[in-house]
């Protein structure tokens, strides 16, 4: 039983599409989708504190975000605590401290939130499985039930709710570069046509590629965000200049992503030299991560 006073910090990784397919719009406003997610170890801090006081206080550590039910970390803190039916006798505090981009299509927002409902439940003695905490975390977003399983990766059908695990990227970094603005999820999708026979893409294919991929990387909504964005295609270029394996935007963008396998002779998959190369375009979003592990 949880007391005031009681605390736990969790993590809450990034992610990004290794595919991601648009299949239909839903009448709810949400698209049917079938992407393969993988976590990473960029991930944001978060403290929880049970209060005696009810109610949701949340403290965002050197970044604009809001922090009221604006803010989906906040958001899931209400709504685990009126699932739990302790909405009048404790209260949680919040230290959100971010390190992954903000509106990077790398699903920082998500996470927090499932990092809130996880830590919660933890604190409060596992009130609900894991099938209950994916039901708590579909309403508050399409990407948001990933993040309170134990997954590493997987394939996601439906809203993003519909999970099968899958191997993940293997012997590799993965270097992210955010061009330094946003991008609105809301916008990509309404701009997205959906065209049947020209988006076509199966992702059941057999491993042929770098760093475990079972399938080439892909992306339907790149058509829309790198048509207003063309420096996001430079970026792409110039990661596979750089000796990037594999690249492709996250999500709905605008954050480019490349895949460096793990040298045979045990070296960095990324040199110094490319990271200051990177980064002396493009300032500091630029950020060497690894695949997420089973049990990290």
């Amino acid at each position: 039983m949880a007391r005031p006073g009681d605390a736990l910090v969790v993590l809450a990784p990034a992610k990004i599409n290794l595919t991601l397919r648009v299949i239909a719009r839903r009448p709810d406003g949400y698209h049917e989708l079938d992407t393969v997610m993988q976590k990473l170890d960029l991930a944001d801090r978060i403290s929880l504190r049970i209060s005696g006081r009810p109610g949701v206080r949340l403290s965002c550590v050197s970044c604009e975000l809001p922090e009221d039910e604006s803010n989906l970390a906040f958001r899931a803190a209400a709504v685990f605590l009126q699932a739990a039916g302790k909405t009048h006798e404790l209260g949680v505090e919040l230290v959100l401290e971010k390190k992954i981009p903000i509106a990077a299509g790398l699903g920082g927002g998500s996470s927090d939130a499932g990092a809130v409902l996880v830590g919660l439940n933890r604190l409060l003695g596992e009130v609900f499985s894991e099938h209950e905490l994916i039901d708590l975390a579909r309403p508050l977003g399409a990407d948001v039930p990933l993040f309170v399983t134990d997954h590493v990766a997987v394939r996601a059908r439906g809203i993003g709710d519909l999970m099968t695990p899958v191997s993940g990227l293997q012997d590799c970094e993965v270097v992210l570069v955010n061009p330094g603005f946003s991008v609105s999820t809301a916008w990509v999708f309404g701009n997205y046509a959906l065209t049947e026979v020209e988006n076509y893409f199966n992702i059941s294919c057999s491993p042929k590629h770098s760093c475990g991929l079972e399938c080439p990387l892909h992306n339907d909504l790149e058509q829309v965000t790198l048509a207003k964005y063309p420096q996001l295609n430079e970026i792409k270029q110039t990661l596979l200049r750089l000796g990037a394996t594999e690249v492709l935007m996250s999500g709905s963008g605008p954050t480019i992503f490349g895949l460096f396998p793990v040298q045979e002779q045990g070296g960095p998959a990324v040199s110094a030299t490319v990271v200051q190369t990177l980064r002396d375009h493009y300032g500091d979003q630029v950020f060497v991560t690894r695949p997420l592990c089973a049990g990290a």
